[in-house]
């Protein structure tokens, strides 16, 4: 994946927004034949009950990794947080962070 990104960063450069990223990343996971889910949406539990608000995941690999795009000058902790959460609801426990708004791509990986 952080291949898949590392092109994707050489051959667009930075100043797009997120879809952009996603598109071209769902262009080459299509064509790679990886298995994955875009924008996949998971309940939030509270109490028994299902909140009406979910959260959206930009890409799930394999069942098993969460794959969140950014666009933005950094990486801040609210993006660990939000990845820790959509892994949470996810019951899953590998995620990675990827930022094509910097000058060059920056990546993090998440484990819950």
């Amino acid at each position: 994946m952080i291949g898949l990104c590392i092109d994707i960063y050489n051959s667009l450069g930075k100043g797009f927004s997120e879809y952009v990223y996603s598109d071209a990343l769902e262009q080459e996971m299509l064509l790679r034949n990886i298995n994955f889910k875009r924008e996949v949406s998971f309940e939030i539990e509270y109490n028994g009950t299902i909140l009406r608000h979910k959260y959206i995941a930009d890409f799930v690999i394999n069942d098993k990794i969460i794959l969140e795009i950014k666009a933005t000058e950094a990486i801040h902790s609210a993006h660990i947080k939000q990845t820790l959460n959509y892994l949470a609801v996810a019951k899953l426990r590998l995620g990675l962070l990827v930022n094509f708004g910097e000058d060059s791509l920056r990546y993090k990986r998440v484990v819950l």
